[in-house]
């Protein structure tokens, strides 16, 4: 090529670069938007790292807009791992920008286009999905509802940096990986958006940088971010002002040193011996030495262990929320728990801790109502919450706690107090979906997060829902509360304030483990970034030898864990394996009654089962494509709850069991699962048509 035509080439690059970047400035981005997504315009895997509050969902947008654009007949998917991110991507920023001229839909749990996927993806140019919807189209078979990678173009992975192990990312990416290793080429491009990848738990720079790659990996990609322009992405997202609110542990608690009087006196009963040593009362290691002493309990046949481990750990849960909020509300979860035993007990045991419970019943209630020894962590609460609220009518806030339970109790605090009430504080709780007494139904999460966000509301108290993608630009104060979290949980928290001058205040006990927790992990987000560092330093050869190294043996090690599966759930026949009640350990079934319904749902088909359990309250729950669920079940002779009804086809009522609730008898001795596919015998597939034939032989004649 003579030096014209280069001069006549590079001149046409230039101009191409320049209207590209006119094109940008159009839709709104940033240059250091600009600049991550170069790669990925030029049809390349990869990973755009940007802070939260950095535009990463605006940058995949436009990049999406570009892909349909350039390629005629492409298909977009954007996953996310959080059901009430569907919408918002949906209505805040894809359609906006392409529903006027592509075809958008928005598929989550509780709409009917789910169980049309395969349709919807046809009839569609992007779909919004939760990343579950598109497994379960990847294994459906049924015409209408199965799709196949090679359908889409461009594959969008919000919150990307939960594509590892058995996360259901890594399910969608593992089949990726392994079609590419095969030699497939028609694979979508994949673009994946996070805050931080995190160290994987590694705390040497070593450790980080293989994390990372694994990442890497994991999404076949490359990680970008902002160089150029990092000054500009500091200045446009900056961080909310961090603080410590620190409270004096309480100088008296009498209401917690009787329940600690009470564990001890268990404790006692249980004449353990020097073989188990007693950690603290009312501390996460506690708790788990105590559910390991309930499964020795349950394997060893020994009743009064399991029992008196059981009724422990509620007593340390009650510690727990003494410890997180008012002693009332711990007294109330005790409470609640032995209201159900009455009826229940059994034996010896059961009369014991019973005994117990009534025997300081009344004890108990007086210490947890004298306000002398009060939470102090709840008035610190409040002074943190008065400090911003006080300031104008605008202030919003989300208050991040460890457990739903905590949730409901914090919500009565604010609800019931008349100083953060005169402050104009609205709360709502903002949890989980699923189904159950104590979750939300999507449609609450969705209502919760839109009142939120238009301001009737403006206090969330919320779980680790709210960490992710939750975007409301007005958000002033995040307080996290009693919280232990990783480093990625708490740049994500961190990141829903977002409005100028917020504040990100930690409330714990002074020497607590929550700021020992903060502070590692301020260490851990600096250590993430050094080790992304090193990943782009590498030279592009070394950096896919690497990868193409770890992919290999992650299909590998898929390969073999899927074989040793196998191998598993066939080590005994199914009929010689007893099912009993994990609490009263009678015998109630065998393996071979056990059948399973559309790979999730293990029903007993055994009519002789019914006269072992009893049924209680309907909950009302959502209602599916062929089944609907039915009253809560439980154990006849104790009261454990195994599980509950369904009705299938309209015609099938069937319980439904949970593994966890009973303990299973076997040739090699007793064994427990706290999930089915961990169980070691094969479990059939339930044939419609030949219960129908059994339960009704005259239907046909």
């Amino acid at each position: 090529m003579d030096h014209g035509h280069c001069l006549l080439l590079i001149q046409n690059i230039e101009l191409l670069q320049k209207h590209l970047t006119s094109r940008m400035a159009d839709f709104g981005l940033y240059e250091y938007q600009e600049e991550v997504v170069q790669r990925a315009l030029r049809g390349e895997n990869i990973i755009i790292w940007l802070p939260t509050g950095g535009g990463k969902t605006r940058a995949a947008v436009y990049v999406a807009k570009k892909h349909l654009e350039n390629n005629p007949g492409a298909k977009v998917a954007v996953l996310v791992n959080k059901v009430h991110l569907v919408e918002q991507h949906y209505n805040k920023e894809f359609k906006p920008y392409l529903g006027r001229d592509y075809s958008l839909v928005s598929i989550s749990g509780d709409c009917d286009q789910k169980d049309f996927f395969g349709c919807e993806v046809k009839n569609s140019d992007l779909v919004i999905c939760t990343a579950q919807i598109l497994e379960n189209a990847l294994t459906n078979q049924e015409e209408g509802k199965h799709v196949e990678l090679s359908q889409f173009t461009l594959l969008i992975i919000d919150e990307c940096h939960h594509t590892h192990k058995e996360g259901v990312y890594n399910k969608i990416m593992g089949r990726y990986v392994a079609q590419k290793l095969k030699g497939e080429r028609r694979l979508p491009q994949i673009l994946g958006l996070t805050a931080s990848p995190g160290t994987g738990g590694a705390k040497s720079i070593k450790g980080a940088v293989d994390h990372v790659l694994q990442i890497c990996a994991n999404l076949d990609s490359v990680i970008v971010s902002s160089k150029v322009y990092a000054p500009e992405l500091k200045k446009k997202v900056p961080r909310p002002r961090k603080r410590f609110d620190i409270v004096d542990r309480r100088p008296q608690d009498p209401f917690g040193d009787h329940l600690k009087f009470m564990m001890q006196f268990i404790h006692d009963f249980m004449a353990l011996g020097p073989d188990f040593p007693v950690k603290e009362f009312g501390t996460q290691e506690y708790e788990a030495d105590v559910v390991i002493l309930e499964k020795k309990g349950v394997t060893d046949r020994n009743r009064l262990l399991a029992q008196c481990a059981l009724h422990l750990r509620q007593y340390n849960n009650t510690l727990l929320i003494n410890d997180t909020v008012r002693m009332v509300d711990a007294f109330r979860v005790l409470e609640s728990y032995y209201s159900t035993k009455t009826s229940t007990a059994t034996d010896g045991t059961d009369f014991f801790l019973l005994g117990l419970y009534q025997e300081n019943e009344v004890e108990l209630r007086k210490l947890a109502g004298d306000a002398r020894f009060e939470n102090p962590k709840m008035g610190k609460l409040q002074n943190t919450l008065l400090e911003q609220f006080d300031q104008g009518e605008h202030s919003r806030g989300i208050l991040f706690s460890k457990t739903r339970k905590s949730t409901h109790c914090l919500y009565d605090w604010v609800s019931n107090n008349p100083a953060l009430q005169r402050a104009g504080i609205r709360a709502a709780i903002l949890t989980g979906a699923g189904n159950g007494t104590n979750y939300m139904t999507q449609n609450e999460q969705k209502d919760t997060i839109r009142n939120f966000r238009l301001g009737s509301l403006n206090l969330l108290i919320s779980t680790s829902v709210a960490e992710e993608g939750l975007d409301i630009p007005e958000c002033n104060l995040v307080v996290r509360y009693g919280l232990l979290t990783n480093e990625i949980a708490q740049q994500q928290a961190s990141g829903r304030a977002r409005a100028s001058d917020s504040v990100y205040s930690v409330v714990a006990q002074a020497g607590g483990r929550e700021v020992r927790r903060e502070r590692l992990n301020e260490c851990l987000e600096d250590l993430t970034g050094r080790a992304i560092g090193e990943v782009q330093r590498m030279e592009p050869r070394e950096f896919q030898m690497k990868i193409t190294d770890l992919q290999t043996e992650a299909i590998l090690t898929r390969q073999l864990a899927e074989q040793l599966k196998i191998k598993k759930r066939s080590r005994f026949s199914a009929a010689t394996v007893q099912l009993s009640c994990r609490d009263c350990f009678v015998p109630v079934a065998f393996g071979n009654d056990i059948k399973v319904i559309e790979n999730a749902h293990h029903v007993n088909i055994n009519p002789d089962f019914e006269k072992y359990y009893k049924t209680g309250e309907q909950t009302p729950l959502k209602t599916f494509e062929d089944w609907e669920p039915g009253r809560v079940i439980s154990c006849a002779a104790c009261g454990k709850q195994w599980g509950r009804e369904m009705v299938y086809k309209e015609i099938a009522l069937l319980p439904i069991l949970a593994i966890e609730n009973f303990a299973m008898e076997t040739p090699e001795g007793r064994k427990l699962a706290n999930k089915w596919k961990k169980v070691e015998f094969t479990v059939e597939e339930f044939n419609f048509s030949m219960y129908c034939q059994n339960k009704f032989p005259n239907l046909l004649d």
